[in-house]
């Protein structure tokens, strides 16, 4: 397979022309006339780079972005001082002039030749990532072939958004000095970026091609400006009562448009992430950048088909969805919760794995994240899962939508030993969107003319209209008074 290199991956990527180099001559760490000065200068003969990274800045679709790049053919694109003090000068530029920041290592990890003080490096590395991020700037890593060692333990996991290159060797120790270590080779097939991706390490693989578009629409979320975005008018809102039982029953059909319906058919600029990044992943539960209309956010949806065939929400779900939450508040981006599940995964594993904690961490999370919150209830809401994703600053509902402690069969069976008075347990608990509307768990109810399966596209477009204005709408109040408000709500439950 073929692979650019430093310069040709960044002309890939930037706007064509757009590239201005950054770097200054790198100081010379080796003593004058020893092996180490002569490996140096061969490399640079041999490679056409002065050192194993470049760094500088372009335009991305227009947008100014700084960007790091490693080159593998100059001593394997190892990491020394002088590499390091240049990523870290080019990074702290990229946070003074507030610049997002992209990287593309390509490297064996630390320059054995320069020993401790290169190993330390990634310390200070990381610090400048840090600072990056601290500020609310989006930092987006792709990973190429190979990435090992220190660099893959620092700057490259690091990312908001992780991609990595097709067949790409990714890992912490390299299979060859693992064999040498242990006398035997590494498992096949663990190290690769296709295995890394499933496993919820990286968030897509995607070749270099295909980076651009990639950095592109993840950028028009991350670093979308969220001062021009109008509210505009009020989305319609439909308050007739509908039968508590008719709602459970149009909520679970097979054809009603579940989370990546609404994304499809509602947003552009949709990017899936996978998993927590930490080596977590839930099928169940969906993780993605996109914009509704003008307005950006980070989208955690609930996907109930999957969760159908096999895949029940469970603490690993949760987990990501934490990352979501996380990703939102430290960028000030909007976030979005799309609640449409028969409830948790209800097993040994979710229990010995920390199912209740998990749940008692999103609602903390939830009530106490410094961004703005739209909860939409899309349709079924039963248990602890449901209420994991509950507590926002604003809370749509679906007309057929609704929510409840238990499925109206397990609350049935709980109080009769039976489940056949579901129907009259689900009326009784108040579980229907105009009841929780009338009760002050939600703020407005969305429409289905008559039922969201029969009208998808015509459904999502307004569920869509209506996340924009309410995010329009929170982006207008400051962040103290949102918070406030957010905690007065909650508080007020159950009140008169």
């Amino acid at each position: 397979m073929s692979r650019p290199d430093a310069r040709t991956l960044i002309e890939t990527v930037l706007d064509r022309g757009s590239w201005k180099s950054w770097d200054a001559p790198p100081a010379d760490p080796a003593p004058p006339g020893s092996s180490y000065a002569d490996e140096l200068a061969a490399a640079r003969v041999k490679s056409g780079y002065d050192e194993a990274l470049i760094t500088g800045e372009g335009l991305l679709g227009g947008r100014r972005v700084a960007m790091v790049a490693c080159e593998f053919s100059f001593m394997a694109g190892s990491i020394g001082v002088a590499a390091a003090e240049r990523f870290v000068t080019a990074v702290e530029r990229a946070t003074r002039e507030r610049l997002p920041l992209l990287a593309a290592p390509a490297s064996g990890g630390t320059r054995m030749q320069e020993g401790a003080l290169a190993f330390v490096q990634m310390v200070k590395i990381t610090a400048a990532i840090q600072a990056h991020r601290a500020v609310g700037l989006p930092y987006l890593v792709y990973l190429r072939h190979p990435t090992t060692g220190g660099v893959f333990a620092s700057w490259g996991s690091l990312g908001h958004v992780t991609l990595a290159e097709p067949g790409a060797l990714i890992g912490f120790l390299g299979p060859r000095v693992f064999e040498s270590l242990h006398g035997y080779p590494f498992p096949e097939g663990v190290q690769v970026s296709e295995n890394l991706h499933r496993k919820g390490l990286l968030d897509a693989v995607v070749p270099a091609e295909d980076v651009r578009d990639s950095a592109v629409r993840a950028l028009s979320v991350l670093a979308a400006d969220r001062s021009g975005i109008v509210a505009g008018r009020p989305p319609e809102e439909d308050l007739r009562p509908v039968e508590a039982w008719e709602a459970i029953t149009r909520s679970r059909r097979d054809d009603r448009p579940g989370v990546r319906t609404l994304l499809k058919l509602a947003a552009t600029d949709v990017t899936p992430l996978s998993g927590t990044v930490e080596g977590v992943n839930d099928p169940g539960l969906l993780l993605a950048l996109a914009r509704f209309g003008t307005a950006p956010a980070v989208v955690l949806g609930q996907d109930r088909r999957l969760q159908r065939t096999g895949s029940p929400l469970g603490p690993a779900g949760l987990r990501v969805a934490r990352r979501g939450m996380r990703l939102a508040a430290e960028l000030g981006l909007p976030l979005v919760t799309v609640i449409d599940t028969a409830g948790a995964d209800l097993s040994k594993a979710a229990e010995e794995e920390g199912l209740a904690a998990e749940i008692a961490r999103c609602l903390a999370e939830l009530l106490m994240l410094d961004a703005p919150t739209v909860c939409l209830l899309l349709g079924e809401g039963a248990g602890g899962a449901a209420l994991a994703l509950l507590p926002a600053d604003r809370v749509l509902c679906a007309q057929h939508a609704w929510l409840s402690p238990l499925p109206p069969e397990g609350a049935s069976a709980i109080l009769y030993r039976s489940v056949d008075f579901a129907p009259e347990i689900a009326q009784a608990q108040r579980i229907r969107a105009t009841d929780l509307r009338h009760d002050g768990i939600v703020d407005r109810v969305i429409p289905e003319l008559p039922d969201a399966a029969y009208e998808p596209h015509q459904f999502c477009e307004r569920v869509g209209r209506a996340l924009e204005y309410e995010i329009a709408r929170l982006l207008e109040v400051s962040p103290a008074d949102r918070f406030a408000a957010r905690q007065a709500r909650y508080r007020a439950l159950g009140t008169p």
